[in-house]
């Protein structure tokens, strides 16, 4: 996405505010250009990203995420979390394919269970699938059988 259109736009318009004012302000409006330029650009990248970041809310599980490449921003959309992975010994009862669920915990959780996760080397998801088949009595992994094995979904 070409930000400049915007920049330019914002430019033209304080010319003319100016123009407005008079010669002095005319002569300070064009010193003030260069140097907004920059805030300009910064403050439109805030206004993508939390638009991205209410976009996200919104499209769960899915996200839209803002990246940079060189000065103009792209959309990164995702529409779909990685699956669970299982852990070895696991058996998946439905034939391969994956549930979806949204699951509300409270807000306060959150930081335990990212720690948990993030202690075990494990994504939150894969973490949660493994807490439940747990709790539904399906045998876990023991810690550290297999160090130099990874699973997940690269794009």
């Amino acid at each position: 996405m070409d930000l400049q259109p915007y920049v330019d736009a914002v430019r033209h318009e304080l010319a003319v505010a100016a123009a407005a004012a008079g010669p002095d302000a005319q002569g300070l409006a064009e010193r003030l250009t260069a140097p907004l330029e920059s805030s300009i650009r910064l403050a439109l990248l805030e206004a993508l990203s939390e638009a991205a970041e209410q976009i996200t809310r919104e499209l769960a599980p899915g996200s839209v995420d803002v990246r940079l490449r060189g000065r103009d921003p792209e959309f990164a959309v995702s529409t779909a979390e990685d699956p669970p992975v299982l852990a070895s010994g696991d058996v998946d009862d439905d034939g391969g394919g994956t549930w979806r669920v949204t699951l509300r915990l409270p807000e306060q959780m959150r930081s335990r269970v990212d720690a948990a996760a993030r202690g075990e080397g494990l994504s939150v998801n894969a973490w949660l699938v493994r807490a439940v088949s747990t709790a539904l009595g399906r045998p876990r992994r023991p810690q550290g059988a297999s160090d130099k094995h990874f699973s997940g979904w690269v794009r």
